[in-house]
């Protein structure tokens, strides 16, 4: 079977306080829309963990120490043409120095009918 990936998902951590700000901005780009609906997404609290080094600039926390951090996972739908764009606003709006971002290939369900 050969599967062209049209749509992936992006996955990214957000501390709490900045997720609104970051899924706009997402959105805004072109990310969260899955049919006739816009601006899609799904969030989940987790606890991030870290320790930066001593070349970091952390948000949160400091050189060498482990850091405990509430965030969302902010989940959203791209199409493939769209996420260079959605991850360039992710960027400029997101607090972390190096945000964690997972791109996962989707699979269209039409590919199985």
């Amino acid at each position: 079977m050969k599967i062209d990936v049209k749509r992936v998902k992006i996955v990214v951590t957000v501390p709490v306080e900045d997720t609104e700000k970051v899924r706009e901005a997402i959105c805004r780009a072109g990310a969260g829309v899955i049919g006739n609906y816009t601006d899609c997404s799904m969030m989940t609290k987790c606890t991030g963990t870290f320790i930066p080094n001593d070349e970091a600039n952390p948000y949160l926390g400091e050189r060498g120490k482990l850091e405990y951090a509430n965030e969302d996972k902010l989940e959203v739908v791209c199409d493939v043409d769209k996420v260079k764009n959605v991850l360039v606003k992710l960027r400029e709006v997101h607090p972390y120095e190096e945000p964690a971002i997972d791109i996962i290939p989707l699979i269209d369900e039409s590919e199985f009918i």
